[in-house]
């Protein structure tokens, strides 16, 4: 078929224009090069066979994606050392010439950890990037030796970065080069249809062109020299049979790697064979006791990841052995050399799998209930069911650390690098199976409280005196005890009542809040909902008032309530708008509603104060009767921030609190305050000035979430856009308000229907706290200093959020202040005031106790790698309205490869240089870490907007830790291994296209969207089973949801599909991909471990670069 009669692609934020089709997006899986012209995407199938000279490998480019760190000017000091590291003198190139012909070359001709950007031709040079940064311990505290632990460390063992695959790591624009299949295995896409890709985000389509089999015409030619050092590309060394390489001899200072290996050598790093390639090199994996570094422990079991048959003390030859160095003597030209054998490349096996690790995990921790009582005890992984016992500490449903050995000083934190953070979800929801947060009533006295530093009373205050006063465990304050709350100690110290009061004995629990509490010294008003729905020409004809109408009439018996046999105490009204406001007067006592047009938009009031807000119950007959499209003067233009205002100054009237919902379809254009204007600009992209985009166009809008935060109005924006509509802009009132944003791009009613309305039901219906106030308070030591996620913050120690539903979460990350002590550990307490959904003030606590230690190698042991990534990518996230991406993505790779290189070098057994030694609880941290670097906020394809960069970034700020697992790293299974019988799910595949087989079903879901992926040779028993047909080439594509069939297979799989919907906060979308369609490169978008058409590096390629950022701090 020809690409341009394609039918338009269904997209996972939203469907492409009706006025598009047959158009494919230009680049979701396309590779985009340095002239901006897509280039056919293939799937990378390891390293290519050979290499001929003179000309370029398939799809290579000077630029690459990863930051280099070679350049000084983007070296980050040392955190921990009282000035900046020398960087010493730069290496400079030696002198040209051919060794001599009769002396053996050493090995080394580049320095180790260098690289060979690629195979020189005859008379080039070899290039030596500069020196990077060495990585040093404080001055002030020289580094002690750890002792050994028995923990297991990953090891590779091979110095692959002399040699890795293909991957091209520098700061300039990405491009990787295109690998083909061995002849054995033919690509996956292998009929796939050329041209231009569709999108993920359904962007509109583009002018640009392909250029099959040739560069594009902006691409500079191939010289075939190296390229600079500043843009060190790591690709495969020639093999023997290749012409030999002319270069320098190595200075002097430079060691030979020649003789018997290091005895730290593992014993299988045996010599080469002299048949053997150079590159790349077997892959072994083993298990090797490494010594210890302290004599009289025993030594931590270390695994083995690669094994390289180096030619010399086990290290891997970058460059081809003496002999091959010498010139031709004159005469006859040599007969050819036989073509090389396919070189082999890693194997991905052999590197940590996320999927091990999950199901190892799955296998130890998910049978026996998961019990508080124990400090510092790392819970089990996201991805993981288990029961929670509290007994005295927070589950870690509420909250999840980074770490639980905290450094007990703040030089040991800056050498570590391991960020100290909490992700705190407050009113998270709980399973079945355990228990709600008890309430507990104080009366009018209200909670006990330290007199000092106000912590309220937890399992961390020790009666004394016979229990007539406690002292603080947080600030050590002695309280009196007020005489009602007297109670007797047993012969431990305890009081004698402790287990029958919650907050004496369990981690969370709540505390109703007396009149002191609320504002004004006064009870608060239940609070109400409000509905502003847009009713331009554009939303009436795509039928979204309609069902938004439609769906209210019903959706009103589900509103929030705390019991759930009566009837919901919140209170409705329902707004219109277009260029002017429709109030409507729903009152019980009318026969039909009454509606007022607010034509002066410029000073906002409301129009009606009896009938605006009513209760449900009271006027269901009124509501039910309710149509905004009787009367309604259609217009095309659209106001924002009078909407806002409207519903503000109702909830001042009512002196309550509640949450708008606005349904908003296009940029605020009318005349108004808030007005913005079209400021797309894709050349920004990728500069300096990349940032302005992502910030607020006008201050408007920050003024007003102030006034909404004060009144406790929050806000849910619901955006159906057909073109732009500055998301980052009308984004700052829902954001700051504790807020939510969806977004459905180029909405159409038949095929976004089921998802919006299932978004706006469970966003209706979800437990939410209103005009709340969070503060952490922390024991002596550390503290607070910075908060990441939806709220407003009008000082250094309140999160104010004016709503606060089950499914946000702050992210709250720790300082030093002062020395910390292993004996008494870290205290953290999060107290969140709120108003219920009836309407009463309350209390609720969440108390967490972690381990503090004087020695690095506990602090490594205790990680958790799943909130270390969230916290990352949080961090990350909102570094980008300050800096440009790039510099961004430097620094969290620079700060990874400091963590670990400060476990390399402080607590891992002696070991050869060429090893990769990853910490037992973080080895995953390089495949997660990829994963936010590649992700679309940081490393955006061309067809990515600006305004789903911005939701994404938005979106992510308030994602725990289960989501942004699953949002980073998706969840893969196959299907053909499901068995319909059981309950157990198949074990999930790695992301990864070679896990796919032709002749089988893959369901993958990253939290937002869900994707059945199926086979071209799939079983036609299964396609009867889950579809109802019998040919690959009856299904339908554009179908969204599974027929229900009478059989065990397709019920089995639809319970599946259900319950993936039910654990996330948004309702997922089904696409349904056949192999070797258009849609498949979207899909292929997710599969994290290969590189990405936008030039993001895979697993094993980052794996290498990390390792050379690790020897390059460790030199």
């Amino acid at each position: 078929m020809n690409v341009n009669q394609q039918a338009h692609m269904a997209s996972p934020y939203g469907q492409p224009p009706p006025g598009y089709q047959g158009y494919p997006q230009p680049a979701y899986g396309a590779q985009h090069m340095a002239g901006g012209y897509p280039a056919q995407y293939t799937p990378y199938n390891g390293p290519a066979p050979g290499y001929q000279q003179g000309a370029p490998p398939p799809g290579y480019s000077p630029y690459s994606s990863f930051p280099s760190k070679a350049l000084a000017a983007n070296v980050v000091s040392d955190l921990s050392s009282p000035s900046p590291l020398d960087l010493g003198p730069a290496r400079q190139p030696p002198a040209s010439g051919a060794p001599p012909v009769s002396a053996p070359q050493a090995y080394s001709a580049y320095p180790q950890g260098g690289v060979q950007n690629g195979p020189p031709s005859m008379n080039s040079q070899p290039q030596r990037p500069p020196v990077s940064q060495p990585y040093a311990p404080p001055q002030a505290h020289p580094p002690v030796t750890q002792p050994a632990y028995h923990q297991q460390s990953w090891l590779w063992s091979t110095s692959i970065f002399t040699a890795p695959t293909s991957a091209a790591f520098t700061s300039a624009p990405p491009s990787f080069t295109s690998h083909s299949a061995p002849a054995s295995q033919p690509p996956l896409n292998a009929g796939m249809p050329q041209g231009p890709l569709p999108s993920v985000y359904g962007a509109p389509p583009s002018s640009q062109q392909s250029f099959p089999g040739s560069a594009p015409p902006s691409q500079p030619p191939f010289s075939g020299a190296a390229p600079p050092p500043s843009q060190q590309s790591f690709s495969a060394a020639p093999p023997a049979s290749q012409p030999p390489f002319s270069g320098a001899p190595p200075p002097p200072s430079q060691p030979s790697f020649g003789g018997p290996p290091p005895p730290s050598q593992p014993p299988f790093a045996a010599a080469r064979d002299a048949g053997d390639a150079p590159w790349p090199p077997r892959i072994r994996c083993a298990w090797t006791p490494a010594t210890s570094r302290v004599a009289g422990l025993p030594a931590p079991a270390e695994r083995c990841l690669w094994a390289d048959k180096g030619a010399s003390a086990g290290l891997p030859r970058l460059l081809p052995r003496a002999a091959e160095f010498r010139r031709a003597a004159p005469g006859p030209a040599p007969a050819p050399a036989p073509a090389p054998p396919p070189q082999k490349r890693l194997d991905p096996d052999s590197i940590p799998s996320p999927i091990q690790v999950i199901e190892d995990d799955k296998a130890n921790k998910s049978s026996e209930p998961f019990t508080t009582g124990v400090r510092g005890q790392a819970p089990p992984l996201v991805t993981t069911t288990f029961q929670v016992k509290d007994q005295g500490n927070a589950s870690p449903r509420f909250i999840r650390c980074t770490a639980y050995n905290m450094p007990c000083t703040s030089d040991m934190a800056k050498q570590s690098q391991v960020p100290l953070a909490a992700v705190i979800k407050p009113l998270a929801t709980l399973p079945p199976d355990e228990a709600p947060p008890y309430i507990v009533d104080h009366g009018e006295s209200g909670p006990i409280r330290c007199n000092r530093c106000k912590a309220y009373m937890c399992p961390y205050m020790q009666f004394i005196e016979g229990g007539r006063r406690f002292q603080c465990g947080f600030c050590s304050c002695v309280t009196e005890v007020l005489p009602h709350y007297f109670q007797h100690l047993d012969h431990t110290g305890k009081r004698v009542d402790c287990y029958d009061r919650p907050e004496l004995s369990l981690g969370s629990y709540e505390f109703r809040a007396t009149v002191d509490y609320c504002k004004n010294n006064k009870l608060p008003q239940p609070p109400a909902y409000i509905f502003l729905i847009d009713v331009s020409y554009n939303a009436v004809r795509s039928g979204l008032v309609s069902i938004i109408c439609e769906e209210l009439k019903t959706l009103l018996d589900f509103l929030p309530r705390e019991n759930p046999e009566g009837d919901s105490s919140i209170r409705v009204g329902f707004v219109t708008y277009n260029k002017v406001l429709h109030f409507y007067n729903v009152k019980g006592s009318l026969a039909q509603p009454q509606m007022m047009v607010v034509s002066d938009v410029a000073d906002m009031f409301v129009p009606l104060l009896d009938g605006f807000l009513v209760n449900v119950a009271e006027s269901r007959a009124v509501i039910n009767r309710w149509d905004p499209l009787c009367a309604l003067v259609s217009s095309v233009w659209l106001l924002f921030g009078p909407v806002i205002q409207a519903g503000l100054e109702a909830l001042k009237a009512a002196d309550c609190a509640g949450k708008l919902f606005i349904f908003h379809s296009s940029l605020p254009i009318a005349e108004a305050p808030g007005k913005l204007k079209n400021r797309e600009d894709k050349k920004l992209v990728g500069t300096d000035k990349e940032k302005s985009l992502f910030q607020p166009q006008i201050s408007f809008y920050g003024n007003l979430a102030k006034e909404c935060v004060g009144q406790g109005c929050c806000v849910d924006l619901f955006l159906f856009p057909n073109q732009y509509v500055d998301v980052a802009t009308l984004g700052v009132v829902p954001v700051s308000t504790g807020g939510s944003i969806y977004k459905y791009t180029y909405f159409q009613a038949q095929t976004d229907r089921e998802r919006f309305l299932n978004d706006l039901r469970k966003d209706v219906q979800k437990n939410v706290g209103f005009d709340a106030v969070m503060r952490v308070r922390t024991s002596t030591g550390i503290r607070a200093t910075d908060f990441f996620g939806s709220f407003y913050m009008s000082n250094t120690t309140d999160v104010e959020l004016a709503g606060l539903d089950c499914d946000k979460t702050v992210t709250v990350e720790f300082r030093h202040d002062d020395k910390l002590s292993e004996e008494a550990g870290a205290l953290m307490q999060c107290a969140v005031l709120y108003t219920s959904c009836s309407g009463q003030r309350r209390l609720r606590i969440h108390n967490l106790a972690i381990n503090c230690c004087t020695q690095l190698a506990d602090l490594y042991r205790n990680c958790e790698t799943d909130t270390l990534i969230n916290f990352f990518a949080k961090s990350a996230y909102r570094s980008v309205l300050s800096h440009p991406t790039k510099t961004v993505r430097e620094s969290l790779v620079n700060q990874c490869a400091q963590i670990l290189a400060c476990y390399r070098k402080n607590c891992a057994s002696p070991s050869s240089a060429g090893q990769l030694i990853l910490p037992e609880c973080m080895k995953l941290l390089p495949v997660y870490l990829n994963c936010v670097l590649k992700s679309d906020m940081l490393h955006p394809g061309a067809d990515v907007s600006l305004d789903d960069r911005a939701y994404l970034r938005q979106l992510v700020s308030c994602m725990d830790v289960a989501e942004t697992h699953v949002f980073f790293y998706p969840r893969l299974l196959p299907l053909q291994k499901l068995d319909a019988e059981s309950d157990a799910l198949p074990v999930a595949v790695r992301d990864s296209e070679e896990r796919l087989s032709k002749g089988g079903v893959y369901l993958l879901e990253n939290g937002l969207n869900l994707f059945l992926w199926v086979g071209a040779n799939v079983q036609q028993e299964l396609l009867q089973d889950i579809f109802g047909i019998s040919a690959f080439g009856q299904i339908d594509p554009n179908m969204t949801t599974l027929p229900e069939l009478d059989n065990p297979f397709s019920r089995r799989l639809r319970e599946i599909i259900a319950s993936f919907r039910a654990q996330r906060s948004r309702y997922m979308k089904l696409m349904v991909v056949k192999q070797e369609d258009k849609l498949e490169l979207i899909f292929r978008h997710f599969l994290v471990e290969d590189k990405s058409n936008s030039g993001g590096a895979s697993y094993v390629d980052f794996l290498c670069h990390m390792h050379k950022e690790i020897r390059q701090l460790l030199s």
